[in-house]
């Protein structure tokens, strides 16, 4: 079997549900054969191993270990879903101190272990700060490390396709920018709707007001609909596109999705945050650019920076982040 590279792949949080799927899936989408698993629950680690051998993968070296130094030692791409999941009733935010806590660890561990990686993406909740936590202490360049944001702009692609019955890839332009999270900028004037722009069809016939409204609020209460109907977060969708991120890498090609990027940016007043932008992936990692849009679509953005900035100010309370004005001597690449 052919894969695309032959670097290793580290996926932390693999006795799980996105992460045994993403083991899966990085064999299937032949992305590279060294791969290994990391989980502190040995049983369920074990036993999603056991599954990736059973399905005999052609030329796969697949391990698994609950040593974190294991997994990370020499590792080029890190895709971290281990934090604690997001249950039915609780925001992303709900899950702030503890998993701002594993990923600071995080990225103490990448430092010590990986500090050459080539890309690393975060999953877990609240990503904006988790991946944000990360960066801060692994000592990488910001374009190495980046959240998925993706599944905010893909759910929305999703619900206008279904309102107006149409293919997925019939409406494009889809764009979420700002927080994963509640406060995010959901942006209206970058869509098609088979060639058509949706502002042309929000307040018609076609697309009420109020129905707009209601997709904007769906989009932004994220997974809820999944927790609802399956009992539990999502986890293909984000295996899915977490694997693509890396594969933008290794491959070169781009993603067509935005992501989590570092921003710190005095012309566009958005300073020391992730937060979902118009972003590129190739060989290099991510950049950024200032999305494009109405003047209240960059109010909305604008207050989800706000927000953002609130939950990041209290992780530094915390404890968990060091002062803004101290970053550049733990991550001098900031």
């Amino acid at each position: 079997m052919s894969y695309l590279t032959e670097d290793k792949l580290a996926i932390l949080g693999a006795a799980g549900a996105i992460g045994s799927n993403m083991a899966q899936a990085a064999l299937t989408m032949g992305l590279t054969p060294n791969i290994t698993m990391y989980d502190p629950y040995e049983p369920g680690l074990q036993g999603a191993a056991e599954e990736m051998y059973h399905c005999a993968f052609p030329d796969a070296r697949v391990s698994w270990t609950t040593d974190i130094g294991h997994a990370l030692q020499g590792a080029s791409y890190v895709i971290s879903s281990g934090g604690a999941p997001r249950k039915e009733g609780m925001t992303r935010e709900d899950l702030l101190k503890g998993n701002s806590e594993i990923a600071a660890q995080l990225g103490k561990d990448i430092r010590s272990y990986c500090p050459n990686a080539k890309f690393v993406v975060i999953i877990f909740n609240p990503a904006d700060i988790t991946g944000l936590t990360t960066l801060i202490y692994s000592g990488l360049p910001a374009g190495r490390v980046a959240t998925l944001a993706a599944l905010d702009s893909t759910r929305l692609q999703t619900a206008l396709s279904q309102h107006f019955s149409l293919p997925q890839d019939k409406v494009t332009g889809c764009r979420t920018y700002g927080g994963h999270g509640e406060s995010m900028a959901v942006f209206a004037s970058t869509c098609r709707i088979d060639g058509r722009p949706l502002t042309d069809l929000i307040g018609s016939s076609e697309l009420s007001d109020q129905k707009w409204a209601e997709i904007s609020q769906h989009v932004r209460q994220g997974g809820k609909k999944i927790i609802q109907l399956r009992g539990r977060s999502s986890f293909q969708s984000p295996s899915h596109q977490s694997l693509l991120m890396v594969k933008a890498v290794m491959d070169g090609q781009g993603y067509p999705w935005p992501c989590g990027a570092y921003v710190d940016s005095d012309d566009h007043g958005f300073n020391k945050i992730m937060m979902s932008m118009e972003t590129s992936i190739g060989s290099d990692g991510l950049s950024w650019t200032m999305p494009q849009g109405t003047d209240s679509e960059l109010a909305d953005l604008r207050d989800s920076y706000q927000h953002l900035v609130k939950l990041r100010d209290e992780v530094v309370e915390m404890g968990v982040l060091p002062p803004l004005d101290e970053w550049n001597s733990v991550n001098s690449n900031l």
